[in-house]
């Protein structure tokens, strides 16, 4: 297969966003429906299907996978819109309100924070502002700081709060994670601002902003449609953050390096299979995105010389949920990697 037919995979994509749109329109059980397809069909297939190893080189400017990407911010800004309609129209009641939370927070996590990843790496200033736009949608207020002046800086160290220790399971990883990113991004804004003699903790701080923007859109909320809406939009806010910290833990978890050592391609984990990649615009190829940031997706390879991840991003998710789980998978490999 020739890198123009592949680059046509990545509208796989496209796939979750489809099913929470349905189930916040459909409501019923339908509502689960995203939830369902992402973490059980897309998770059954990746530990079945077989890794799709083509290093086949894919023009940067390539217009198939820019066009994917720019369709991903309507199909999540519906996502969300459809997820608050359902909520007013009472096509979404009861628990099935969470159902459909859960789906849209899953496709927040797998689209729009994914993509807006692909988006803040740019150079281009429209570019790096849709990525801002697609992670307000998700609720996430220090990921364009900390990722970009952190984590690309000190991954596999001690400084870096988003790489994975040794033997610290995922729910430790997202409370010290999602701490340590917070209030460093607001840190880090602060002396940037005072810097350029402005207010440190003003409106100009991003994750101040951020903070501001996302209680005058909850206030709307409550105001156009109730507190059914706060709940909903809370908790895809949450589970989509919740993943982003997931594949967070599971890219560099027992990998680390010495400060002054470079990073290179055996600092990530990767992962070649299909659903990882085409459904995730090649996130899985985390190797070669941290070797060489700037990289548009579509155009990342895999190292013979990298750490393989034991199935897919969506496959490790419930084995990354049970740490004795984790352990037992993740530990013998990371041994024979120091040995």
């Amino acid at each position: 297969m020739n890198s123009s037919s592949r680059n046509w995979l990545y509208l796989l994509s496209f796939l979750p966003s489809f099913f929470a749109i349905y189930g916040n329109l459909m409501g019923g059980y339908f509502a689960f429906g995203n939830f369902v397809f992402s973490l059980g069909v897309l998770a059954t297939f990746e530990w079945i299907t077989k890794e799709f190893l083509s290093n086949q080189a894919s023009e940067k400017d390539d217009i198939i996978p820019k066009f994917i990407l720019l369709l991903h911010i309507p199909l999540q800004l519906i996502s969300v819109g459809s997820l608050f309609y359902g909520i007013y129209s009472q096509s979404l009641t009861d628990y099935f309100i969470i159902g459909a939370a859960l789906s849209t927070g899953l496709n927040s996590g797998s689209s729009a924070i994914i993509v807006s990843h692909e988006y803040i790496h740019r150079k281009v200033k429209y570019e790096r502002m849709l990525g801002k736009l697609l992670l307000f949608s998700a609720g996430n207020m220090y990921f364009y700081i900390d990722h970009l002046k952190v984590h690309h800086k000190w991954v596999g160290t001690d400084k870096d709060h988003a790489t994975a220790k040794y033997g610290e399971n995922l729910y430790q990883f997202f409370i010290r994670s999602v701490s340590g990113q917070f209030w460093g991004a607001i840190a880090i804004e602060a002396q940037r601002l005072k810097a350029e003699n402005k207010m440190a903790y003003g409106f100009e701080n991003y994750v101040i902003r951020q903070i501001i923007l996302q209680v005058l859109l909850l206030i709307s909320i409550y105001y156009f449609i109730g507190v059914d809406a706060i709940i909903a939009w809370g908790l895809q806010c949450f589970f989509a953050n919740f993943l982003l910290e997931y594949v967070n833990y599971i890219q560099h978890y027992g990998l680390s390096r010495d400060y002054k050592e470079r990073v290179t391609e055996e600092h990530s984990w990767q992962s070649d299979r299909f659903i990882s990649r085409f459904v995730l615009v090649d996130l899985s190829r985390h190797a070669d995105h941290h070797y060489y940031a700037s990289k548009p997706y579509h155009t990342l390879i895999t190292y013979p010389n990298s750490p393989i991840l034991p199935a897919g991003y969506a496959g490790l998710f419930f084995v990354a949920a049970v740490p004795p789980l984790w352990f037992k998978l993740m530990h013998p490999k990371i041994a024979q990697i120091k040995a």
